[in-house]
């Protein structure tokens, strides 16, 4: 029998199977162009606040560059547990039960890496963040999709939720307050995804990374806060979003000491140790951050209350986002699917989106628009934004 050459055999059928990721491949177009303005990554136009910054430089002139533990500081993890303990009432052993990973990436991946078996079925709502699927593949999961819709606000249905549970569910994967559609789960809501976990007895992925970008009257309640859910959730977050420290690469993971020791394994062989410096950058964020995150969060506000109505006066409905920072317009009005409405606008106008379709089928007739940007560059990118759905609007 002939062999297959090594170039079409080498990598995993696994990883194959998974396609480039949506939003990077838009990002990369928009980099060789002028004039852009970029509605398309999710990340603060914010820089870092000064005294978090401070704090890396003083880690480093302190020569503080060596490894920590695997789980992190313990400085940074008492702080994150006082944090959690006091914002939302959950009680974790800074010791056992919490770790420090590079990024909210890293932590889900671990999370997955950590607790899933070939075949085992993960239920996860979409449209959801663009690295919930590879992961899940990446880790040997099946991914069972519950689609959520605009009508609903993107919020998930329950009864869909149990109708997908089978035999082989292993768990139910969560992103609220959600990317790419700013949704968030009703208390209602909440509270029955719970009693469902608890009945059929499923593991909880619950990726809260925008936890502190909430709007209004919405009060963001973390999934292993509720009744009976605190052994049977793998609690994410991170610094990224709300302290503005993309760069720094520094998140947290959060579950029952059992679990998480099997989580560390999979960590300490992988990674060692998120970096010094960043843990140190990280406890100032925590213990001194709070007014710069109000300071962000306002802003942030601003902005979302403008831009959610210019796209609905342009023509592009848009339901109200509750958390993060993105709008989910459905671009159906104009007559053309997410791709080309995406591939247009950036070739015609300039202005960068990313199509609903990269985060799941279910986007499709959407985009996601990210208003992490400046005020006045929001308002070019309506201006320009409108002048396209004029143009393709059928007549």
């Amino acid at each position: 029998m002939e062999r297959v050459p090594l170039m079409d055999r080498a990598l995993s059928e696994r990883v194959r199977s998974v396609p480039p990721s949506g939003i990077r491949r838009f990002f990369e177009i928009a980099a060789t162009m002028t004039d852009v303005i970029s509605l398309g990554v999710g990340e603060p136009d914010f820089d870092t606040p000064r005294a978090i910054v401070e704090a890396g430089v003083e880690s480093l002139r302190e020569g503080r560059t060596h490894y920590t533990s695997n789980y992190g500081t313990i400085e940074l993890r008492r702080a994150l547990a006082a944090h959690l303990e006091r914002r939302y009432g959950v009680a974790y052993d800074p010791t056992r039960e919490l770790l420090i990973t590079v990024g909210a990436s890293e932590a889900v991946d671990l999370a997955l890496r950590a607790t899933c078996d070939p075949g085992d079925e993960v239920i996860l709502h979409e449209p959801s963040y663009v690295a919930y699927v590879p992961a899940i593949v990446f880790a040997g999961g099946h991914v069972v999709h519950v689609p959520t819709r605009f009508e609903d606000d993107f919020a998930l249905d329950p009864d869909a939720v149990e109708a997908a549970i089978t035999p082989r569910t292993k768990a139910l994967f969560l992103g609220y307050p959600c990317n790419p559609t700013g949704a968030v789960l009703p208390p209602e809501v909440q509270d029955e995804l719970a009693r469902i976990a608890a009945r059929h007895d499923l593991l909880v992925y619950s990726d809260e990374i925008y936890d502190r970008l909430a709007y209004g009257t919405y009060h963001h309640r973390v999934m292993s806060s509720l009744p009976g859910m605190r052994d049977r959730t793998i609690l994410m977050g991170g610094f990224s979003k709300a302290y503005a420290m993309t760069g720094w690469r520094v998140g947290w993971l959060a579950a029952p000491a059992p679990i998480l020791e099997g989580i560390v394994k999979v960590h300490q062989y992988g990674i060692m140790s998120a970096p010094t410096v960043a843990q140190d950058a990280a406890l100032v964020a925590l213990t001194d951050g709070e007014p710069d995150v109000e300071r962000m969060l306002a802003e942030y506000d601003r902005r979302r209350r403008m831009f959610v109505d210019g796209l609905n006066a342009v023509g592009l409905d848009t339901f109200e986002p509750r958390g993060a920072f993105y709008a989910f317009p459905r671009i159906t009005s104009t007559g053309l699917d997410s791709e080309t409405f995406a591939q247009r606008l950036l070739e015609e106008e300039r202005v960068a989106v990313i199509p609903g379709t990269a985060f799941g089928p279910s986007g499709e007739g959407h985009v996601r628009a990210c208003y992490a940007t400046s005020y006045e560059q929001l308002e070019e990118a309506l201006r320009r934004i409108g002048r396209f759905v004029d143009r393709a609007r059928p007549a």
